[in-house]
Order: C-alpha cells, then sequence, then structure tokens
C-alpha cells in the first residue's frame, strides 16, 4: 500500500511491526483538509525538505471550539499519556488483550469517536513493554514510575513527528476505543534536541544573526521593524532549521532596529496549529510593555556607563559570605515619595545615582554600618505595570492625608486603580533577561540597559553589591494568544511543567515552569550568566527555589562561580546565591526530582530563609491566628488574650520558642548540639517543629539565611502592634522592633532585613501589598513617618482582620513619633556595627560555631524571656581555640 501514497520522505523504514493506515480526505473535517484532489489519498507529512512545511495550512482562531466526543473523559484536550523517550511511550493504561495506537496529524485534525481516532495522517501500533520504564525515565520522571512503558518503532523518525497533533488511543480485544488522549512531548525532546549551541541575536562587526530553539514549530519568520510599535515589518524572513534550532542571518544594520518571531506551531490548548507571535527568550532589550525584541549589543561601548569595564575591581571586598548582611528593597519603593530626588527620577533607576537624596544617604548609613547586599525585588521585564508613564493613574496623596487612619476610604481608591497605576512587587515575570522598562526614563530603545547599569555602578561607589530577585519558578502567562506569554508560544507544552491530565500546574500561583527539562534548565542558567556578566550582579535571590530542581540550582552556582574578571569581567567566586526553599505543591518531597528544598539544598551552600526562627520570635506563622504570639511579641510574660492553652502551655511553647532562636543564631546548623529546655542534648536536626519537622538543616553558617520579615506579610512593627496587648505603650513594641533586628542581626549565618525595618516601617497592617500602591507601600527616609494609620489596607487580603486592625488603626498612641523611628535606626545601625566589630558574631564553619557559641539560662530552670549566649574565643582558659578577636570572650 505505501507504493500507492505519493511520500516525499518517509516517516517510517519499512518494519513488520508498524501498522500503517491510510485514510481518505473525507474522514478530515472540510476546513483542514490540504488542497489534494478529490478522494486522494492523505499521505503521511514528513519531509526533510525545508518547502515541505509550507503546504496550505489553515491556522486556527481563538474563537475555533474544541472537538469533544462521547470520550471526553480522555478527550484530546488532555494530556495523560507522557512520549518519554524516541522509543518510549509512558501511559496509565491496562491493554490486557487490548492494543494501542499513535496517531499523528500534520494538520492538526484529529477527533475522538467511538470509533477511535479520525483525521489522521499515521497509524503506530504499540507494544507494551512488561518490564515497565527504564531507570533513566523514572529518574527524570518519578510521578509516572509505575506507568506502563509502550514501545515505538525505533525507525521512527520522531524528529518530525513531534511537529504534528499526536494522541494515543487504547482498544479493546473487540476493537473499542476505550481511552484516548494527547501526549506530553519534553522527554523524548530532551532525548532528540538538548541543544548548547548559540541562542539569541549574536552579532559581529559584519552581521547580525538570531538562533531560536523551536523543535515543534512547522515554520518560523522574524519579523523586523523600525520602530518599537507600529508599521509594518520593514522584511520578513524565513529561519531555516538545524536539529530543532532555526536560525538566520541579517545586515549589521538590523542593529538598534526590533524584531518579533511568528511561530507555525501545534498548540495543545486549542488543538490546532496556530500562528503564534512571539519575543525572542533571550531578548536582552526589548520596546515599551515588551511588544517587540530589541536588536542590542550589550557589549556596544556606547551602553556602558564610563568606568563600567573596570567595575569589578571597585566592589567591596567580601572575604566570606559570611560577611555578607543583606537589605531587601523594591526599586519604587526607594524613591517613589522621595521629595529629595528629582521628579524625573523618582521610583525608577536612576534615583540611585544620586548623591544626596534621604534615600542615598540612608543607604551609606547603612553600608557604613555594616550591610554589604541591597536585595531588588523584580528588575526583569514583569506584567502588571505598564511601562509607559503616561498611561499610569494616580490617587491624590492630598485627599488620602486627609481621611481618617482607620477609614476604609484609602484602599477603595487605591484598588480602584491598582490595575493600572505604577506599582507592583514585580512576581509577574514576562521576560526574565531584560530589564523592566518601567523604571527607565525611557521603555524604548537601550536606555533601560544604560540607566540599570548606572544604578548597579553608584551602588557600588557607595558600597553596597546588589542581588537580584529572580522569579523562575513561574511565569505570568501561557497560551498562543496572550500578550504577555512567550515561551508557551515557541515550544508549547515544554517550558511549563504539568500535572497527569497535562494541564498547567499552579502551586506557585500560575504557570509553574519546569526546570527539570533541559532547555528550562538551560535558559535559566544563561539567563543567571547574562546578568552577572553583563550588568556586574554580586547575588541572585530565587522565589520558591524549592519548586526549581536542585540539579539545576547546583548547575547554576558552578556556572556562577566560574566566572572570572580576566575572561568575564567579575569575579564569579563572589555571587552568592540563595531562595526560599518550601517544599510543597507537585514538587513536594521531591514529586518531580530532587528539589531544591531546604534539606535537599542544604549541603551545596546554596543559602534558603529559614521561617523558625522568624516563626519562634514573631509566633505561629503566617498563615495562623493573627493573635498567636512568640517569642518577641509577648507569649507568656505580655499576654494578649488569645486563648494559647494553660500557663503550662504558654510557657512550653516559649521555651521551645526560645530552643528554635537559639538554633537559628547557631546558623541554624543541624548538627550543632545544645541543651534544651527539658535538659537534655540534642543536635538542631533533632529539635522539632511543624509537625516533627527539624528545626535545624543547615551544613554550613552560610546554607542558612535568618529573617524575621521580609515583603512578603506584614512589616516587623506591624506584625509587633498586631500580636501585642493593646494597652502597651508604643515605646515597648518599638523596642520589641528593636529587639526582633537585633537577634538577626548577631546570628551567625547571614542575616537579612526588609527595607524599612529599621525605621520601624508599616504598611498600615497590610499583610500583602504585592499591589496595594505606592500609598501603603510608602518609605520616608527624612524620618517623619512610619507610614503607619495611613486607612485600612486593602480588603481583598485583610478584610478578614479589619475587626482587629481598625481599633488599633484609630488609636493615636499606636503611632510612633520621629524621635522613636530616629532611635530605632541608630539602634540598629549600632548593633551592626557590634556584628561587623569582631569575626566572632561571623564565623565561617560549622565546626567553629560548635566550638565557640554557647547558651546559658538552659534547661527546666530556665529564666523566661532571657536568651544568653557567648561565644569564645581563643584566650589562656579554652584550651585548642585559636585567637580570632583581640577583644576576646564576647557575651
Amino acid at each position: 500500500m505505501v507504493d500507492v501514497l505519493r511520500v516525499p520522505f518517509p516517516v517510517l523504514q519499512s518494519s513488520p511491526s508498524l501498522s500503517f493506515k491510510p485514510r481518505l480526505c473525507p474522514l478530515i473535517p472540510p476546513s483542514r483538509r490540504l488542497h489534494l484532489k478529490s478522494n486522494s489519498l492523505l499521505f503521511p507529512l514528513f519531509s526533510s525538505s525545508p518547502s515541505f512545511f509550507k503546504l496550505p495550512l489553515r491556522c486556527s482562531s481563538p474563537s475555533m471550539p474544541l472537538q469533544l466526543s462521547s470520550l471526553s473523559q480522555d478527550s484530546l484536550l488532555y494530556s495523560r499519556a507522557y512520549w518519554v523517550t524516541k522509543t518510549i511511550i509512558a501511559w496509565n493504561v491496562d491493554v490486557v488483550e487490548g492494543s494501542c495506537y499513535l496517531y499523528a496529524s500534520k494538520v492538526a485534525a484529529l477527533s475522538v469517536t467511538d470509533n477511535g481516532i479520525q483525521g489522521h495522517d499515521l497509524e503506530i501500533k504499540l507494544e507494551e513493554d512488561r518490564s515497565g520504564l527504564p531507570p533513566n525515565v523514572i529518574e527524570k520522571f518519578p510521578h509516572i514510575r509505575d506507568y506502563r512503558a509502550f514501545k515505538l518503532p525505533p525507525v521512527l523518525d520522531a524528529k518530525n513527528l513531534v511537529k504534528c497533533q499526536l494522541a494515543v488511543a487504547e482498544f479493546n480485544s473487540q476493537g473499542k476505543c476505550r481511552n484516548a488522549t494527547g501526549l506530553q512531548l519534553p522527554g523524548v525532546l530532551d532525548e532528540l534536541f538538548s541543544y548548547d549551541g548559540p541562542l539569541g541575536a549574536f552579532y559581529s562587526a559584519e552581521a547580525v544573526s538570531l538562533c531560536l530553539w523551536a523543535p515543534t514549530a512547522q515554520a518560523v519568520y522574524a519579523h523586523i521593524y523600525k520602530d518599537p510599535v507600529g508599521g509594518s515589518p520593514l522584511e520578513i524572513i524565513p529561519l531555516e532549521e538545524t536539529n530543532g534550532v532555526w536560525s538566520t542571518k541579517g545586515p549589521k544594520s538590523w542593529e538598534g532596529c526590533y524584531y518579533m518571531y511568528e511561530v507555525s506551531v501545534y498548540h495543545p490548548s486549542t488543538l490546532h496549529i496556530e500562528k503564534c507571535y512571539a519575543n525572542d527568550p533571550y531578548a536582552r532589550g526589548l520596546s515599551a510593555d515588551g511588544k517587540r525584541t530589541l536588536f542590542v549589543n550589550l557589549h556596544a561601548d556606547d551602553l556602558k556607563p564610563e568606568g563600567w569595564d573596570e567595575l569589578a575591581d571597585m566592589k567591596p571586598d567580601i572575604l566570606s559570605f559570611s560577611d555578607i548582611s543583606i537589605y531587601e528593597l523594591h526599586i519604587r519603593d526607594f524613591s517613589a515619595n522621595d521629595d529629595t530626588v528629582n521628579a524625573d527620577f523618582r521610583g525608577g533607576y536612576m534615583a540611585f545615582t544620586l548623591k544626596d537624596s534621604a534615600g542615598v544617604l540612608h543607604l551609606k548609613k547603612l553600608s557604613k554600618a555594616g550591610i554589604t547586599h541591597v536585595h531588588l525585588l523584580p528588575t526583569f521585564q514583569f506584567a502588571a505595570v505598564d511601562d509607559e508613564k503616561e498611561n499610569w493613574k494616580y490617587v491624590d496623596s492630598k485627599i488620602l492625608e486627609k481621611l481618617p487612619p482607620d477609614s476604609a476610604e484609602q484602599q477603595e481608591k487605591i484598588t480602584a486603580i491598582q490595575d493600572d497605576d505604577a506599582y507592583n512587587w514585580g512576581y509577574n515575570p514576562v521576560l526574565w533577561g531584560a530589564p523592566k522598562g518601567s523604571y527607565s526614563s525611557d521603555p524604548n530603545g537601550p536606555c533601560r540597559i544604560v540607566e540599570f547599569r548606572k544604578m548597579i555602578q553608584a551602588l557600588t561607589h557607595i558600597g553596597l553589591r546588589v542581588v537580584l530577585d529572580v522569579v523562575y519558578n513561574h511565569l505570568h502567562a501561557n497560551g498562543p494568544f496572550d500578550k504577555d506569554s512567550v515561551l508557551d508560544k515557541i515550544v508549547p507544552g515544554y517550558y511549563l511543567r504539568r500535572n497527569t491530565d497535562g494541564f498547567i500546574e499552579n502551586s506557585t500561583c500560575v504557570n509553574n515552569t519546569a526546570s527539570e527539562h533541559y532547555m528550562v534548565e538551560r535558559l535559566i542558567i544563561d539567563d543567571l550568566l547574562s546578568w552577572a556578566i553583563n550588568y556586574k550582579v554580586d547575588g541572585f535571590r530565587f522565589d520558591l527555589m524549592g519548586h526549581i530542581m536542585k540539579r539545576t540550582m547546583v548547575k547554576a552556582k558552578d556556572a556562577l562561580c566560574s566566572l572570572t574578571k580576566e575572561r568575564d569581567g567579575v569575579d564569579g567566586s563572589r555571587i552568592y546565591i540563595y531562595g526560599e526553599g518550601w517544599d510543597f505543591g507537585e514538587v513536594a518531597k521531591n514529586g518531580r526530582g530532587i528539589n531544591a528544598a531546604q534539606f535537599n539544598i542544604c549541603g551545596t551552600g546554596i543559602g534558603s530563609f529559614n521561617d523558625r526562627i522568624r516563626d519562634a520570635m514573631l509566633g505561629g506563622s503566617p498563615f495562623g491566628p493573627p493573635l498567636q504570639q512568640g517569642f518577641v511579641t509577648g507569649l507568656l510574660l505580655e499576654p494578649n488574650g488569645h486563648d494559647h492553652g494553660t500557663k503550662d502551655v504558654e510557657k512550653a511553647m516559649l521555651a521551645s520558642a526560645k530552643d528554635h532562636i537559639q538554633v537559628g543564631l547557631a546558623a541554624n546548623l543541624r548538627g550543632f548540639v545544645l541543651t534544651d529546655f527539658e535538659g537534655k542534648e540534642r543536635k538542631g536536626l533533632e529539635v522539632l517543629c511543624y509537625g516533627e519537622t527539624p528545626v535545624g538543616y543547615a551544613f554550613c553558617p552560610t546554607e542558612t539565611v535568618n529573617y524575621v520579615s521580609a515583603h512578603d506579610n506584614e512589616t516587623l512593627f506591624d506584625i509587633i502592634s498586631l500580636k501585642t496587648p493593646v494597652g502597651i505603650s508604643v515605646e515597648d513594641r518599638c523596642r520589641m522592633n528593636h529587639f526582633a533586628t537585633s537577634i538577626i542581626a548577631l546570628t551567625q549565618g547571614i542575616p537579612f532585613f526588609h527595607a524599612g525595618d529599621e525605621m520601624l516601617r508599616s504598611k498600615s497592617l497590610d499583610r500583602d501589598s504585592y499591589n496595594s500602591g505606592d500609598w501603603f507601600n510608602r518609605l520616608d527616609f527624612t524620618y517623619n513617618s512610619n507610614n503607619w494609620g495611613v486607612g485600612l489596607p486593602p480588603k481583598q487580603k485583610n478584610e478578614n482582620s479589619w475587626p482587629l486592625i481598625q481599633p488599633r488603626l484609630a488609636d493615636p498612641s499606636f503611632k510612633p513619633q520621629r524621635s522613636h523611628i530616629l532611635a530605632a535606626v541608630e539602634n540598629f545601625t549600632d548593633v551592626l556595627c557590634i556584628r561587623y566589630s569582631s569575626p566572632l558574631f561571623r564565623l565561617r564553619t560549622a565546626n567553629a560555631i560548635q566550638e565557640r557559641v554557647r547558651f546559658h539560662n538552659t534547661g527546666p530552670s530556665w529564666v523566661p524571656g532571657f536568651i544568653v549566649m557567648s561565644i569564645e574565643d581563643g584566650n589562656e582558659g579554652i584550651p585548642g581555640l585559636s585567637q580570632l578577636d583581640p577583644i576576646g570572650i564576647i557575651q
């Protein structure tokens, strides 16, 4: 039968195991037929010829209906089978006496009926491999370890087949179709198309080259534009494919122009061949709002501030990561409300370049006291804030200032425009590799690049290194039509992690990415290297790091560490990385491979946030009862009326919290031995919390980032004001704030502070201010206000707590005065100076901490409310310890 088909290039070589059934065109819906003669046989649409995929296609529109059938539970809307290697498909079905087939359609014409799959170009019988999935597949896809393995013919031309709509169907012994579903392709794509060559745009003296990894695409074109928006393309260039990589070369005149990719590709979310328009995943420059990718050569001299190439030599010395202390700051928070900053610079990169603004003077003060790194919340291109300032909406702050401190009107006015104003934290990634346009003076052209570099340079001159907050765990958008979708347009179904039904996982919040896939991992590492080399960044904080594979994090660390001043212009050995090692969602307990959760990542030298010390100090957790108290907020000693249990229970809770804090003070080391509140000697790993979860997990001090507050949840002063008794004085609350920051400042490991902790910062008790505008997120570096009592916080995230919040905001005695703020800043910098006055507070090894750090006031006879710590230096009374500090014993 094959002889009667007109086959340009066979999908298969002859094989007795293959069942190939040509179908007549009438079985394909008329709107999707190729233009062949009536009743001609539909040949398999695969070819190595570049012109082959120029056959006429009908691309879908979003309004075209999806085809459903009586097998809707296992319709093609689902992708419950996995093509894991070239010759293996994994599917959770029990065939017994029946049979399975793989179907393909180049034009996405597959449909499901009770008789099976119709509209295919190709049908291949699958044979079950009774030995099951091989170990390498189970390691890569542990969540499908129990699936059946079905063999494909080894001669299959899989590289062309992945460009089609694919489905598998199961039939009983009578030939009736019982199950049908689509396929997930990352396994076979990784095996066949993993690639380490150039990607993105590359510049030589004579030409500009483009390379795009898109192995499932049927055609790719580059649309070249002169302007950032509007107008017709200067030219539309077809790219040529080599083993999944599409490339072209153009003239040097492209530099400074813009481009977009047009990708014709099957998209599993619509079941159609879609014509997708997308930015380059490796974009290093953009037009406003990422409408187009900018051709920009980051090595061009005119994009470098004066002295840029020598900046690595001007970086403040960091002898050890143990010397790091981190200050977390949002770019807009830093200057949006600072009248000492030129209006054109407020809320943007250039505010950091001023010499004597209130904010810059404050950063200089912190740097002098010991802060080493400024951690900037997301600075990449994110959604939810228009890059063009003329489109922003505002609320007149003078109107808001006249409203009562406990009024709901402020939040009503702020939330009415919150999606059209200038504010968002930025955890809505669109493109990871280009600076955000809204923070620049001009979001078009290379301005954002130059200004970002000037910001880094200015912070370096202050004496501060810079950490970027990177969000590789999810993307803002997906699908073929969303303007902010990029990766899911270019290789649909690959970059985003999917569940066993084939739908995108959303446990991070939305559109989880899949770093277990080779080219996702590669994109993450390439992006980190670009920021490190092209912007001379000194560290990276990984949002929801636990959703990234440990392997990816270790490879990223090694790649960064390999950078040298001589070759790359930066010293990679001084780049510190850390992140949120929370273990939840589909990745929990290594559900998708060994992930970068707290207990997995230890031993790598990568830091993770220590939530144990935070919760012990404040009480409960961010998700528990809002009035539950902790060591700092008055548990047992300053009761607030919350029912914690009997006095004995409260005393045990306080004692347990003390032990958790002490483990944190000893860098949360798993092996650190201390005497607990029962009088027993325990290792940090044996002190338990959170339903028998160990407190200590780190192998070395720099794997622990100790903190009591961050951008998430209430500010430190706000949570203290909420959890402490209503009747205590504002002076007592200020002392508690100072107590909390002092504990963090004196911990072994790396201390981390939320901007404003040192100024009693308030967000008017807002527990999630990511989209609460400048009003609730204000910082005042003139120290005149801490922003307390600026109205009830936004209803969406805070309404349940309004009955607790309103009387506190209404009470004028809760509001700190300027004298309180000034004292808080002075106290904070004094404790930082103490930390940096002696190396004993910054011990570099677990052994040194075990040998030198001691806790007193322990055991069952402890005096509640006191933590007593000593750090031993070498002297005549302590044989075997070398002297690190001539001052001697510190207590």
